[in-house]
């Protein structure tokens, strides 16, 4: 593990975590950036935080940044056009309909639903399809063994604020991953978001990270069959 101090916390060989505060509706739940160290040497930076300028001395002190991912178009893009001024050479790639959203980014391409051959060597992708409005790319970590998800999951622990946990109890998601209320009702196609599910399940993931919330550090598979037992 990295010095308490560091902003960066690194979890795995190649992977780590960057955890900035984030206020939704009054409620503290905080935002989880994801940091991959390709084998080609690069960085894959998964949802970027707010360029600061210890988060830009850390990322220098790991590699070069390649690529920069959000999760979809609502979660991880507020920042891209920090990446973009800052690391000129770095590729900003757009989920499903950011690129509509974001029309004052130059994106270099497009996320879909297979890994794409600029970091498959290390990173699987699948989209998760059936949701009214949202369109997210769920990454995983081969080397770590980690499944890396946005929005669709949260994991609200004991270490979240008071009111967080509260709010969690009350939508009936606290202490274990789960999907939110309001997007298991706005799913519009179940049989198209099983199917996502069924492939991420097909990967050999232990841990989960999350886009808001705590890690799942072991047993990963079986937390995420349960969030979608209800689907599946």
């Amino acid at each position: 593990m990295v010095a308490a101090h560091e902003p960066l916390e690194r979890l795995d060989t190649g992977l780590w975590t960057y955890r900035e505060p984030l206020r939704f509706f009054g409620l503290e739940i905080g935002r989880v950036m994801v940091v991959v160290r390709l084998s080609s040497g690069g960085l894959f930076v998964h949802s970027p935080a707010e360029l600061t300028t210890d988060l830009r001395r850390a990322l220098a002190e790991l590699g070069d940044v390649r690529f920069v991912v959000p999760a979809s178009k609502l979660h991880g893009h507020l920042y891209m056009e920090q990446y973009r001024e800052a690391y000129p050479r770095a590729e900003l790639l757009a989920a499903p309909g950011l690129d509509k959203r974001r029309t004052d980014l130059d994106f270099d391409g497009l996320l879909g639903g297979t890994s794409d051959p600029r970091w498959s060597a290390d990173l699987d992708q699948t989209a998760f399809l059936g949701h009214r409005w949202l369109s997210e790319i769920e990454f995983y970590h081969r080397p770590s063994r980690t499944l890396i998800l946005g929005d669709v999951c949260y994991h609200v622990t004991a270490d979240a604020p008071f009111f967080t946990r509260l709010a969690a109890r009350f939508a009936g998601i606290y202490g274990r991953l789960a999907m939110p209320p309001d997007l298991r009702r706005t799913i519009v196609n179940e049989a198209a978001a099983r199917n996502s599910v069924r492939k991420m399940l097909a990967w050999e993931f232990d841990r989960v990270l999350v886009g808001h919330g705590s890690v799942v550090e072991s047993e990963g598979r079986a937390a995420v069959r349960e969030a979608f037992d209800w689907l599946l």
